[in-house]
């Protein structure tokens, strides 16, 4: 079976991962670190892709990040793991790729799933540690410093009037944290590619992507040849006409 395109829309929202290989660190150390953020700075710039929240951790990294632009979230990627790879293989002799795979994405409708995107990504632990120091989104929204990777969304800036109101809010949104319920549907939808959006928008917006944005619906559906043979068993089974009422 071909491989889908990768679900992508301009103005919209996605939720966001690339893994790295098996064994492999994405980070080692604090010029790593450094050398990674300022890949994603570069290329949120260069490619228009406003990052509302993001996180690394040892082996993935996440993001919520909207791109201005058709086609421009893919280059946005690309452009990290150009750079970064590159300086990385430098720094620690090493050849190939870092990457397990392309990266995931789902749509996110972002009046029902945009805060809870980030709440998942700022939350977001590996293993046993935290996020790695310096390299997440939560000091932004806790007020504790500004970092210029990081583009609030509208809705973000919804949740108050001031810095401070926003950070009490988005404070106790995070204490209250995710259901699991509400964790396995971002991340299934992140994994598989389908997007988290209202079905009644989805044919327009599969209209936008050129692909499906939602797995068909289970079971094998009628065809044409089937509809026929149905047709032909009802025609087969209707009573025929009398004599005395044809009038013969």
């Amino acid at each position: 079976m071909a491989r889908l395109p990768r679900l992508e829309l301009a103005q919209w929202p996605h939720l966001m991962v690339q893994r790295v290989r098996p064994g492999e660190a994405l980070v080692r150390d604090a010029e790593d670190r450094k050398a990674l953020w300022l890949a994603m700075v570069d290329a949120a710039r260069a490619h228009q892709v406003a990052v509302h929240a993001y996180v690394v951790l040892e082996d993935h990294f996440h993001l919520v990040a909207t791109p201005a632009r058709p086609g421009t979230l893919g280059a946005f990627m690309q452009s990290i793991g150009r750079r970064y790879v590159a300086s990385y293989n430098r720094r620690h002799a090493r050849q190939g790729t870092l990457w397990a795979g392309r990266f995931r994405a789902t749509v996110l409708d972002p009046a029902r799933y945009l805060l809870d995107a980030m709440a998942l990504v700022e939350l977001h632990r590996g293993g046993e540690g935290p996020a790695e120091p310096g390299l997440s989104s939560l000091a932004h929204h806790l007020h504790q410093r500004t970092d210029a990777l990081v583009q609030d969304h509208a809705l973000f800036w919804a949740l108050g009037n001031t810095p401070f109101e926003r950070e009490v809010v988005w404070r106790r949104r995070l204490e209250a944290g995710l259901s699991s319920a509400q964790v396995a549907t971002l991340a299934q939808a992140m994994d598989k590619g389908w997007a988290l959006v209202d079905a009644s928008s989805l044919p327009a917006l599969e209209g936008l992507s050129g692909r499906r944005m939602a797995p068909r619906p289970r079971g094998r559906p009628r065809t044409s040849a089937q509809s026929t043979d149905r047709g032909a068993r009802d025609a087969s089974s209707t009573p025929e006409p009398s004599s005395h009422q044809d009038g013969v």
